[in-house]
């Protein structure tokens, strides 16, 4: 309840920072997409590979793009064939295995109607983004998306947050970014952002975090109620 005031204080008593853009990760930050990530993971690796790979194998390729990972762990060298299936399951069972959630939804238009100014900062590629921002109804409402496309090193380097940082013309105090895993809060800590680790829906990346964030936050209409209370 008392989160972003406790927020407030640790900024403010620093020399009277006003935050000004909140940055989430994508896949289990803001959309439960875990499981139709690992279901296309799952299939490709079946269909090419002929192996079963469990979910937390494949948690253990996160960092790269889902293009990336299957170039870098796919023995079967058909590996543009491999991306497009990949593509296609995501799209096909997207809307079967991936709620709507009223409550970030809520939450996004909240920011919005207060003036922030909200990004996404992820490993996700462009394509499977646009296809969850799509199904969602999330489409308009960021300032600025990074995608895995948009960096050279993923996530746990703080390059993709440095981009967003600079488009958006937000000092690295002026921003808090939030995440599900050990690589958003590495990231953030190494661009001296404020860090907020998140484990606000059925399915998150990082059981303890490894890499101590600056905030933990489990409970989204928390986060809502108290921003209605800061004024910033």
């Amino acid at each position: 309840m008392f989160f972003l005031i406790k927020l407030k204080i640790q900024y403010f008593d620093k020399g009277c920072v006003v935050i000004k853009a909140i940055i989430f990760d994508f896949d289990g930050t803001l959309a439960d997409t875990l499981p139709v990530c690992f279901y296309a993971f799952q299939a490709v690796f079946k269909e090419f590979d002929n192996i079963e790979i469990n979910p937390d194998e494949i948690k253990a390729m996160f960092g790269p793009s889902e293009t990336g990972i299957i170039r870098e762990n796919l023995m079967d060298s058909n590996l543009d064939k491999a991306i497009e299936l990949y593509y296609e399951k995501y799209s096909e069972k997207h809307q079967d295995l991936v709620n709507k959630n009223e409550e970030i939804n809520d939450l996004l238009l909240l920011l919005k109607r207060e003036g922030y100014k909200l990004g996404i900062v992820t490993g996700k590629a462009s394509r499977s983004l646009l296809i969850s921002l799509d199904c969602l109804n999330m489409n308009d409402l960021f300032d600025v998306i990074i995608t895995g496309d948009d960096v050279s090193i993923p996530k746990p380097h703080p390059e993709g947050l440095i981009k967003a940082l600079a488009q958006l013309n937000i000092k690295n105090t002026d921003a808090i970014f939030l995440g599900d895993s050990d690589a958003d809060i590495l990231a953030g800590k190494q661009a001296n952002v404020h860090t907020i680790g998140v484990q606000w829906l059925p399915n998150y990346q990082t059981l303890e975090f490894g890499v101590q964030p600056d905030q933990m936050l489990s409970n989204i209409n928390e986060f809502i109620q108290a921003l209605k209370k800061l004024h910033v």
